[in-house]
Order: structure tokens, then C-alpha cells, then sequence
């Protein structure tokens, strides 16, 4: 039966339904157990490489066992906000430890990166203020400039003349001008140019929220995000982080001096309204932290791989956007030869993700890998050869057009 508001937006269901006929539906593909590495999916070991989980801390033994004794302890849930009943000893410890990892004053944890952005930048942008978007900015952060009170103004993607252009036309129309970008940009890989960034809020007075949720357990010292990467930690105002990605979990942190931080705490209505993080999520980040911490081989394992991939791709002949991060896409071009390439992948014991219009432009449809310090040299040469097929059998470009 066709539900009335449904018949009148099918479009989107018919083209879902036309590729699920023909096989090639790349979307809430079923996992069905996860090992490190290796996914089981449709009954087959799968080598997974369109995953987040950079450091590979989902199954590290001593991650697992925090998460189990928070449960055991404050049981699975906190139902209720931190701001009345769901407030716990541990969600304040995890924020100092987090505050002191990152080199900021003070911390907050929200219950998704999303809340992070959407609660964090309504709070800070009144109707008196303005936000400067890097025009690749990740769609939690154009969410939230449009619930936002402040206006909204957008420059050329990492592009500092263009960035300049927009503050010296606004710095003197606005109470607040903050810049807004990824420090690492989630489809490319690219690496925001922060130290510019800096330098230009400097001279207009601008302040500077970075969303680090793919540097901040990767780039720089220990992981310490893209502000420790440049050594511009204290000049950036606001650093926001998701625990989904290098923290093994789920959640959002935000990070800044202790008056800002309170200030947001305050007043960001995700954050007042929501549930807080479960004690389990909350234990697995700050165990994520100790092993960082402690253990010395992940960096250095998670580049190695980085460095592995990359010189292949690059022999293979795949153009992979000057890729400088543990995300590596792979231009493909068509959106149909995308889901014809991931369905070849699969079916070859490699797991990787398809990204489509329009989360990039028309025909610039690509494949997005990303590696883990937990991959071995042996699943990645696998991955390569499978690649090194794919070129051949779908013709893809070696160029980007």
C-alpha cells in the first residue's frame, strides 16, 4: 500500500528499488559478525576498507573490558539528560581526560558528533553573527548553519585567497565572524591548511571552529588531531571531535577554554536535550585514550599501511585526490560504474564503500577506502590485486577529468 506522502516523493524509492532488482544496491549492506579487520557479510570473510575505525581499537581486549565493567556497574543506560539525572562521575572524568589529550582547558561530550555540531554552532553563532564555510564542510555542519540564527557565507574549497575575500567583506558587518571547516575533509582526505587559517583570523579578528571528527585520534602527536599536527592547538577556539571513528565508540567532543566550553554547555539545545552518552560508550573512549597513550606501534603501524596503499594505487595508476590521510578515495567518475565496481569488490572479499552524487558532484562518483593500523601487509596486497582487476575490467579512468 503507497502512503500518501510516499506516492508523491517516489522517485528516490523507485531508483533504491531498480538497483536492489539488478543486485547493485550499495547501501544497509547487513553485517553479519566483525573480527579487526575482516567483516562477514552475506555469509562470505570480507576485508573491510570502508571503515572509520582508523586505529582498529573496536576489539582491542582492554577497550571491550572497560565497556564491560561501566555496564556492570552503572548499567546500560543513563536515560536522562546530563543536565538532570544523567550526569555521571564518569562522563566528567572522560572530559578531563579528553581535555588534557587534546591540549585545550576544557571539554564536553555530547551523545553524537552530529549534536556536537548541530548544538555546539547554534550556540555560538547568534543573529548577530556570521559563520565562513569552507565549501566542503561535511553535512552536519551545513545542518547546522541553517538552524543557526547567524548568516551563512561559503569559500572556495581550502582556498585562502577566497577565505580572505569573505572575511575582509564581512569582519566589519557582523558582531562575531567564525570560520567553520573539517581539519581533515572526510571525502577527499585532504588536510584543512589551518596554520593559514590561523594566520587570517589573526588578522581579522575571527574566531576558529575546527570539526577534527577524522584527525583527532590520527593526525599529529599521539592523535592529537589537526591543531597539535600544525602547533596551533591554543589559537583554535573551538575543536570538535566524534568518538565513532579513531574512538571505537559513538559521541561527539568539544573542546576550548573552560569559559567557551560552559558557556556552550549551557546553552546548545542538543546537549540539553538529549540523553547522555551510555556509560559503555563512555568507559570504551577513555580506554581508547589509555591505549593510545601506552602504546607507542599504532602511529606508526597506521601510516605504514597509509604509505602501502597509496604507492599501490598510484602503481596501480588510480587517481586518488593527493590523498595525505588514512583516507584514500578512488576516482571512478560514473555513479553506475561506482555501485558496478563495489558489487566486484564484494564479491572478491573486499568490503569498500561507494560515494554518489549528491554527496559529490555529478560524474565525479568515487570509491572511498580508508586503512587501520590493525590491517596487515597481506590483506592489503589482497586489496590491491583485487583493485588492479577492477581497473582492468571496468576500464577506469587513471586521471581525475
Amino acid at each position: 500500500m503507497t502512503s500518501k506522502f510516499v506516492g508523491s516523493n517516489a522517485k528516490i524509492l523507485e531508483k533504491a528499488n531498480l538497483l536492489k532488482s539488478n543486485n547493485l544496491y550499495p547501501f544497509f549492506r547487513a553485517i553479519e559478525a566483525s573480527e579487526g579487520s575482516v567483516i562477514t557479510f552475506d555469509n562470505k570473510d570480507q576485508i573491510m576498507i570502508g571503515s572509520n575505525n582508523y586505529l582498529g581499537l573496536t576489539h582491542h581486549p582492554h577497550v571491550v573490558e572497560a565497556s564491560i565493567k561501566a555496564i556492570e556497574k552503572y548499567g546500560t543506560g543513563c536515560t536522562g539528560s546530563r543536565f538532570l539525572n544523567g550526569n555521571l562521575s564518569i562522563h566528567e572524568e572522560l572530559e578531563e581526560k579528553l581535555a588534557n589529550y587534546l591540549g585545550h582547558e576544557a571539554a564536553l561530550c555530547f551523545s553524537t558528533g552530529m549534536q556536537t555540531n548541530l548544538g555546539a554552532l547554534s550556540a555560538i553563532c547568534g543573529p548577530r553573527d556570521c559563520m565562513i564555510f569552507d565549501s566542503e564542510n561535511h553535512a552536519s555542519l551545513i545542518d547546522a548553519s541553517r538552524l543557526a540564527l547567524g548568516a551563512t557565507f561559503k569559500y572556495k574549497h581550502n582556498d585562502m585567497e577566497s577565505l580572505e575575500e569573505q572575511l575582509a567583506a564581512n569582519v566589519n558587518r557582523f558582531k562575531n565572524v567564525v570560520i567553520v571547516a573539517d581539519g581533515v575533509f572526510s571525502m577527499t582526505g585532504k588536510i584543512l591548511k589551518l596554520d593559514k587559517v590561523i594566520e587570517l583570523a589573526d588578522k581579522y579578528g575571527a574566531i576558529v571552529y575546527v570539526d577534527d571528527a577524522h584527525g583527532i585520534g590520527v593526525m599529529g602527536e599521539k592523535g592529537r588531531g589537526t591543531m597539535n599536527h600544525f602547533g596551533v592547538t591554543e589559537k583554535v577556539d573551538f575543536n570538535m571531535g566524534t568518538f565513532s571513528k579513531s574512538f571505537a565508540s559513538i559521541g561527539g567532543v568539544l573542546s576550548g577554554t573552560k569559559e567557551s566550553i560552559d558557556y556552550v554547555k549551557h546553552t546548545a539545545r542538543s546537549f540539553m536535550f538529549s540523553a547522555s552518552m551510555p556509560p559503555s560508550a563512555v568507559a570504551t573512549v577513555g580506554a581508547c585514550v589509555d591505549v593510545i597513550m601506552s602504546d607507542d606501534t599504532i602511529h606508526p603501524r597506521l601510516w605504514k599501511n597509509v604509505e602501502f596503499i597509496r604507492n599501490g594505487f598510484r602503481e596501480i595508476g588510480f587517481y586518488t585526490y593527493e590523498s595525505e590521510t588514512p583516507i584514500i578515495p578512488v576516482f571512478i567518475g560514473d555513479d553506475l560504474k561506482a555501485m558496478q565496481v563495489t558489487k566486484f569488490l564484494g564479491d572478491m572479499g573486499v568490503f569498500a564503500t561507494p560515494v554518489l552524487a549528491p554527496a559529490v558532484p555529478q560524474g565525479e562518483a568515487l570509491i572511498r577506502t580508508s586503512y587501520m593500523a590493525s590491517h596487515s601487509i597481506e590483506e592489503l596486497t589482497k586489496v590491491l590485486e583485487v583493485f588492479k582487476m577492477a581497473k582492468k575490467e571496468f576500464d577506469i579512468p587513471g586521471i581525475h577529468h
